[in-house]
């Protein structure tokens, strides 16, 4: 298939410029052993994908990242390296977007953000510690503890403005439970002037210069985890995500309850189709 002489040739390429020696033989041999483990693996996936579709199966595609690590639409600098919000599923496995039945935002009940940039509704007490201990918020792979902060509803407007929610899927809404009251970020100020839905600032000053306006609820002392049904949740909790329903303009169907997999309460689902 003519990779054996292409790799050589980068090889020799790159020795002539930086003057190191190389086992090219060994890595053929390492590489080729590759090959035979994965070469049924391998496949068109574009094709795959859309005769899938095209079968009636059901296809369903997860973001990788939040909609603001996006790299377009997101908080730049610090954004990932690609699209992560609902466009990537298009540019990313190669489907029209006229197959895109539904688009599902998994929102936590509070806020997180790894490393630096602005967090209007970071909390840096004993709060924000909380959440990050019972949320267990600390990176899987380097431990680096994650920030935490109250539920900045503008940033899940402009994620819904973006990606077009069906529904939210509420997440650790658990983590929420030893708190007596909390706060929900409604609103973004920038020089005393509320910015309307779905604006953000366009750079990181403006955003790092926002006053987050707050509105406050009484919290619900006591374990969710048995909640199969939205009906199960404390009234506290309905009340809670009832608030975030009106002021994003979607229906929560699904609410984390706890870490299981199963630890869902739901209050039903069905996709919208055009």
């Amino acid at each position: 298939d003519g990779f054996h002489q292409k790799y050589c040739n980068l090889v020799h390429n790159l020795q002539e410029m930086y003057s190191f020696e190389y086992d090219m033989k060994e890595e053929l041999e390492r590489l080729d052993e590759y090959k035979g483990q994965i070469q049924d693996m391998v496949m068109d996936t574009v094709h795959f994908v859309n005769s899938s579709i095209r079968a009636g199966r059901t296809v369903l595609a997860e973001g990788a990242n939040a909609a603001l690590l996006d790299i377009d639409f997101g908080t730049y600098p610090y954004v990932t390296s690609s699209p992560t919000t609902a466009g990537g599923v298009c540019t990313g496995l190669g489907i029209p977007p006229t197959k895109i039945d539904s688009t599902i935002g998994v929102v936590k009940a509070y806020t997180t953000r790894v490393g630096a940039g602005p967090f209007p509704t970071e909390l840096e007490d004993q709060v924000g510690q909380e959440m990050r201990d019972v949320g267990h918020e600390y990176g899987t792979t380097t431990g680096r503890p994650r920030r935490c902060g109250w539920l900045d509803v503008p940033v899940v407007q402009y994620g819904h403005m973006i990606n077009g929610y069906q529904s939210l899927n509420i997440t650790k809404l658990d983590v929420l439970s030893g708190l007596n009251t909390v706060k929900i970020g409604t609103k973004y100020k920038v020089n005393g002037e509320t910015l309307p839905y779905g604006m953000m600032p366009s750079t990181l000053d403006g955003l790092a210069r926002v006053e987050v306006e707050y509105e406050e609820m009484d919290g619900w002392m006591c374990d969710i985890s048995e909640a199969q049904d939205f009906n199960d949740l404390p009234k506290n909790a309905q009340a809670y995500l009832r608030r975030i329903e009106e002021l994003v303009g979607v229906e929560i169907s699904w609410v984390g309850v706890g870490p299981g997999r199963t630890e869902m309460a739901t209050q039903g689902f069905e996709a919208q189709y055009s």
